[in-house]
């Protein structure tokens, strides 16, 4: 499947967790992104970002109108105050949904790839609250520890988890490359190619403009590492299938 959305990203509503975790805090599973840039924009509610990045530990505050991004390898932990509320934005389409994300899980389970799945999985459909809940207790677990060795001058401990999680989704990395060529790269090459048309002072494609609608996945929202989430169908192929139906 292709898609016309910009940058050849994928979009989500969040709704972040509303129970707290051990340590008390109300929020989502701490993870990271592998090769995706994930952005927030907020729309509703209060909260904060806790991440741990290249600087450092951090924690960002979240309100309405908040816009924040952060790259591949930033361990973070969506937190909520108040109803937050967010869209979220993922570079390469495809690849989160792939499984370049994990979870911060402690050093043992990252360490061992089936015990690792067995933690990550919500199994059936029933109960999928209650295993979510429990995954991310897991994961507030590993990433206390990530965040207390980086305050007190040790990077080490999280070194160790960026490796083990290379390690984790090196066999199921080697589809990536088509995916980022098939989405983001082939909309940059379709750009290139549209401007050197109009500096060579043609503009055939503009012929080819239409309106396209993203649908959103239909039932109840599903159980995301950080929250209740909604997807949205950005494929060409299903708009395509609309029109015919029309």
């Amino acid at each position: 499947m292709t898609s016309s959305f910009p940058g050849g990203t994928s979009l989500s509503d969040l709704e972040v967790y509303t129970d707290a975790a051990p340590d008390g805090v109300c929020g989502g599973s701490p993870h990271m992104h592998l090769a995706s840039t994930e952005a927030y924009i907020v729309t509703a509610g209060r909260g904060e970002l806790h991440t741990i990045d290249a600087d450092g530990y951090r924690e960002t505050p979240l309100s309405p109108g908040s816009v924040v991004w952060f790259t591949p390898g930033t361990v973070h932990r969506a937190v909520n105050l108040d109803g937050l509320r967010v869209i979220v934005l993922m570079s390469n389409a495809g690849l989160p949904e792939a499984g370049d994300a994990v979870l911060t899980f402690p050093a043992d389970v990252v360490g061992d790839a089936d015990s690792y799945a067995d933690a990550v999985s919500l199994g059936e459909p029933q109960g999928r609250d209650v295993r979510a809940a429990r995954r991310r207790d897991l994961a507030v677990a590993g990433f206390e520890a990530l965040r207390d060795s980086v305050l007190a001058g040790d990077r080490g401990p999280v070194d160790a988890f960026h490796a083990a999680a290379a390690a984790l989704v090196r066999s199921r990395a080697q589809s990536w490359p088509a995916l980022v060529s098939e989405g983001p790269l082939a909309q940059a090459r379709r750009a290139m190619t549209m401007a050197q048309d109009l500096a060579d002072g043609s503009w055939s494609h503009l012929g080819d403009a239409r309106v396209r609608t993203g649908e959103p996945a239909p039932g109840a929202p599903a159980f995301g590492m950080c929250g209740r989430l909604r997807t949205y169908d950005f494929s060409t192929d299903n708009d395509d299938q609309q029109e015919n139906q029309k």
